[in-house]
């Protein structure tokens, strides 16, 4: 009995330091190499604001002016409620102490400058492809803006969720720390077009199902599903005939730039929020987003649940 115990005991030792060792930060998001980097484009990091619709979450809910960042919004999720951090440059409360390796390591590798594990609900699994130049441009511009005090709620997650080490087994198994490479057999716009959707704009994060953990299925990546949010239905933006199939690039680019469809009709919900950031873009990156969109297969999503009455 005694041996069987040690056994026991050994094996669960073992267990506990295996789980550490492979999801330590360091193992399962390594930091990208920064290097050295030429003086930061604040006018590039505020297009990359704009693609990235950071106010669209960071905002304080409630007031008008979407460069107050001081956080708070309620995003819903079968795992919990979250509430976006405070990104001003208030150097208590929001990431004005940071520096641009912490900010790196945040939007690249999902890893606080405490090093913890960020829980996937922000994004960094598609803020990942921007190089370590982009994200200093884009914490430059953050620089600008006003600090704002006071930091947003904690996390409201059950167990086993509030333990952030956990992410680290999310990781191991979803997060791919590969950068954007562009496709050289493809145009320059083209390009453009998949590093601003898959990148910053991380459009797939919202237009797309996701599997019982909470990962992109990859088989229907911008197919669509249910609202992350729960809160109705995100279009299929592939080319199938419940997509985008039918639609020019042209008008794909328009309505990135005023809302409408080419049925006259107009976006809503978080959709309008996303053209509120778009519309900033020039008209050459809105062509190369819409480009890129237009040459997605074809992918038929999850059905979409009958609506009550129908």
């Amino acid at each position: 009995m005694r041996r069987l115990m040690v056994t026991f005991v050994l094996f669960v030792v073992l267990g506990l330091g295996g789980f550490l060792v492979l999801t330590d930060p360091r193992v399962v998001s390594p930091s990208p190499q920064i290097g050295a980097l030429d003086a930061p484009d604040v006018e590039n990091g505020k297009l990359l604001f704009a693609a990235g619709g950071c106010s669209s979450c960071h905002a304080r809910p409630g007031q008008d002016d979407k460069l107050n960042l001081g956080g708070g919004l309620a995003l819903g999720s079968p795992f919990g409620t979250f509430h976006a951090p405070n990104i001003s440059p208030h150097t208590r409360d929001g990431i004005g102490a940071w520096g641009v390796k912490d900010f790196v390591d945040a939007m690249a590798a999902g890893v606080s400058p405490s090093g913890q594990h960020y829980y996937p609900a922000f994004p960094y699994t598609s803020y990942r492809l921007m190089p370590p130049k982009a994200l200093a441009d884009l914490l430059a511009y953050i620089r600008t803006l006003a600090a704002v005090e006071g930091r947003a709620p904690a996390h409201e997650l059950p167990f086993p969720f509030n333990i952030r080490r956990v992410v680290g087994g999310w990781k191991l198994l979803f997060f791919d720390a590969t950068p954007f490479r562009p496709d050289p057999a493809k145009s320059e716009e083209w390009n453009r077009g998949a590093y601003l959707v898959n990148g910053p704009g991380h459009c797939a994060e919202c237009h797309s199902s996701r599997n019982g953990l909470g990962a992109i299925a990859q088989a229907t990546r911008f197919a669509g599903g249910p609202d992350p949010e729960g809160k109705g239905w995100v279009p299929n933006i592939t080319q199938a005939e419940s997509g985008l199939a039918k639609w020019s690039k042209g008008e794909i680019a328009e309505l990135l730039k005023s809302g409408f469809t080419p049925d006259y009709d107009s976006v809503g919900g978080t959709m309008a929020a996303v053209v509120r950031n778009t519309a900033q873009l020039s008209d050459a990156d809105r062509l190369a987003m819409a480009e890129y969109l237009k040459s997605l297969p074809a992918v038929q999503g999850p059905p979409r649940p009958a609506k009550a009455g129908s």
